[in-house]
């Protein structure tokens, strides 16, 4: 019914930048919130940075300055502009979105993207 499509992760070397996309398609009906968030091995997956569907963003501690995320509601997309890559910032990231379906409007539910790695290495 609904599939969250992940692109742009890749080899950066450390300082360098990453643009992730994540493309939401299917029987949708509205986007609330949109996400991404990351898993590196060993650690717990953790939210990296979350946007409303009205713009409001807000982000883990330690990406704060260095990574931007946005939404284009019309194209049912989320970005997340990572700058200054740090040597702890490779994981595999997933892009989540709570959203609502066709047949069933008032009921939101959260869905995740396959990931898509991110390493950072000189």
């Amino acid at each position: 019914q609904v599939q969250l499509v992940e692109s742009g992760g890749g080899l950066v070397q450390p300082g360098g930048s990453l643009r992730l996309s994540c493309a939401a398609s299917g029987s949708i009906f509205t986007i609330y919130r949109m996400g991404w968030s990351r898993q590196a091995p060993g650690k717990q997956r953790e939210l990296v940075a979350a946007i409303t569907r009205g713009g409001s963003s807000n982000y883990v501690d330690s990406v704060k300055g260095r990574f931007t995320i946005s939404r284009d509601n019309a194209k049912n997309t989320v970005y997340l502009q990572m700058n200054s890559l740090k040597p702890e910032d490779p994981a595999v990231y997933y892009c989540n979105a709570r959203l609502s379906l066709v047949n069933t409007p008032l009921s939101p539910t959260d869905y995740w993207g396959q990931g898509t790695q991110v390493t950072v290495s000189s």
